[in-house]
């Protein structure tokens, strides 16, 4: 009898521990953690003052004559920006000075990082970065990807007081105190084809009797988890000369073109 009850007990004692080991098997399936979203695509960045490529520089900068070789090379080194997380967010600047204007042309690379990928993944995050830039910049989005009237053919609609102009003659430039420039002007706008989303300012500073009009063009695109700023500034030294619109523009998006082509490689 003794040995039958200690066989009987040592039988209940198997049954409770296999009864345990089905009990943290379910508990462990049911355990349903949410997975991270997978990284961004890139994990480093280039370095800024070498992704331009010397002919390029050349054409956005044209150096003066007068400077030696050694200054030529200065200015087509750049100059770095101060950056304390080169992982994240670096950039470069170029200055090219002539008796007739100065230009400044800046890339500008930010990788965005997602510290919580169970919420929202890297390319995700930029995105939301860089929708905050495009309203900061008062363009809808998504915005109108045809260009402004100027470029469409239809003409803005005259000031009110001012006479309609005589047959074969241009409306006079600065009429109500609008700026003198060339047409067309193609406005800041959203783009298509440049990497996964982006858009373009394009701004002349103020005109006045003795200070020349400027123009700014900044080109901003993002590429997955990475967003690039491309600023392309004209300023001519004398005024009554205004920067085209076109040929600044175009410039700017080729360069910008460029550095998309760069990061798939």
């Amino acid at each position: 009898m003794l040995t039958a009850l200690m066989a009987g007990a040592a039988g209940l004692t198997g049954c409770t521990s296999g009864g345990g080991s089905g009990s943290d098997t379910d508990s462990k399936a049911g355990d349903s953690s949410p997975l991270p979203a997978p990284a961004g695509k890139y994990r480093i960045l280039p370095a800024p003052c070498k992704a331009v490529d010397g002919k390029r520089l050349k054409a956005m900068l044209p150096a003066g004559d007068s400077l030696t070789d050694a200054q030529r090379a200065q200015l087509y080194a750049g100059v770095a920006d101060t950056s304390y997380d080169g992982d994240r967010h670096v950039g470069c600047r170029w200055t090219a000075q002539s008796p007739e204007e100065t230009r400044l042309l800046s890339v500008g690379f930010e990788r965005v990082v997602s510290y919580d990928r169970t919420l929202m993944s890297d390319d995700d995050k930029a995105r939301q970065v860089y929708v905050r830039r495009l309203t900061d910049a008062h363009l809808p989005f998504p915005g109108p990807t045809t260009s402004p009237t100027a470029s469409t053919g239809s003409s803005a609609p005259a000031s009110p007081g001012a006479p309609p102009p005589a047959a074969g003659q241009s409306p006079s430039p600065g009429v109500s105190g609008s700026p003198s420039a060339p047409p067309p002007e193609l406005g800041s706008r959203v783009l298509e084809g440049l990497g996964a989303e982006a858009y373009v300012e394009d701004k002349l500073s103020a005109a006045g009797a003795s200070a020349a009009q400027g123009r700014t063009v900044r080109i901003v695109f993002r590429t997955s988890n990475v967003i690039v700023t491309v600023e392309y500034v004209v300023q001519p030294a004398l005024p009554g000369t205004v920067p085209p619109s076109p040929e600044t523009q175009d410039k700017a998006r080729q360069l910008a073109q460029a550095l998309v082509e760069r990061f798939n490689e």
